[in-house]
């Protein structure tokens, strides 16, 4: 299965999971009197259309390059990201000022019953969490680990929801508000996190320089190719799932142009076989000064 393709199903599965979430904590917060139910519930169904907006993005980065874009549409991805951070942004503006407008306003104490509800979530979202973190990871996708925050998020708004409903049953009259704080301390978690998702995506944009273990791991395996000496600059940006090389290799200063030619060609199949990570690999030869 390609990195693609797991990233794909990763998605989906991320979009089926809200989908049942968000009717869930809908009902039951509607049912179980709880507020921050369902201000998980709204965040569960921006979570929905975010994860479509991932789908899109993962499919239009891995389209292959074409005389407009020589370097591919990876740069697609980060941009996908930022428009999720605004997902994000604007479910945690409503959740905040609904509950800062409910804490204000009497109503009746949550249902004991939503805890289960709540419990059940919590374990949920984690595992969701965990398994998109991990597609993430082994696909190199920033957007894919941005619709695991998601889940970290909703895990985290459901934590709060379940101390502050647990609070406002156990403390009885006088203490329905609890559920509300709860649901104004996920939004602000919400935002926390969003900076976090967008601070990557921001870095890839303006090709920061994020890669060192990659780069000592390409000059490692540059050392194995026969002839070559050494490296000097070693560049790289990331492009979506594909990182993108500009590598300055030390070659004999005897040897001829073909020579040093067809070991820059050596040089990239080699880097791109044991890295299969890498994108476009551009070798620059740099004579040595001491041949």
């Amino acid at each position: 299965m390609t990195n693609e393709q797991k990233a794909i199903k990763a998605t989906y599965f991320s979009i089926a999971g809200n989908t049942c979430l968000a009717l869930i904590k809908g009902l039951a917060g509607f049912f179980g009197n709880s507020y921050a139910l369902i201000a998980d519930a709204i965040e569960s169904t921006t979570d929905i259309f975010a994860s479509f907006l991932v789908l899109f993005g993962i499919k239009y980065s891995n389209k292959p390059a074409d005389e407009n874009h020589p370097y591919g549409h990876g740069r697609a991805e980060p941009l996908i990201t930022f428009l999720v951070v605004g997902f994000l942004i604007t479910s945690a503006t409503i959740i905040g000022y609904e509950s800062i407008a409910n804490i204000g306003t009497s109503h009746d104490l949550p249902k004991s019953w939503t805890l289960y509800v709540l419990g059940a979530i919590i374990i949920w979202k984690e595992y969701s969490f965990r398994l998109v973190m991990k597609r993430s990871k082994q696909t190199n996708s920033t957007s894919l680990a941005a619709d695991a925050w998601h889940h970290r998020s909703d895990a985290i708004t459901s934590v709060a929801a379940f101390i502050g409903i647990s609070i406002a049953l156990i403390m009885g009259k006088g203490y329905e508000s609890a559920d509300d704080w709860a649901a104004l301390f996920a939004a602000f978690f919400i935002l926390y996190n969003s900076y976090k998702i967008f601070r990557p995506a921001l870095g890839e944009i303006m090709d920061e320089n994020l890669n060192e273990d990659l780069v000592e791991e390409i000059r490692v395996k540059a050392l194995l190719v026969p002839g070559i000496i050494g490296t000097e600059k070693c560049f790289i940006r990331k492009a979506g799932m594909k990182y993108h090389v500009d590598l300055h290799a030390i070659v004999s200063a005897k040897i001829s142009v073909k020579e040093g030619h067809d070991l820059a060609h050596l040089l990239k199949d080699t880097l791109r076989k044991e890295i299969p990570e890498l994108g476009h690999v551009l070798i620059h030869v740099e004579p040595d000064d001491y041949s």
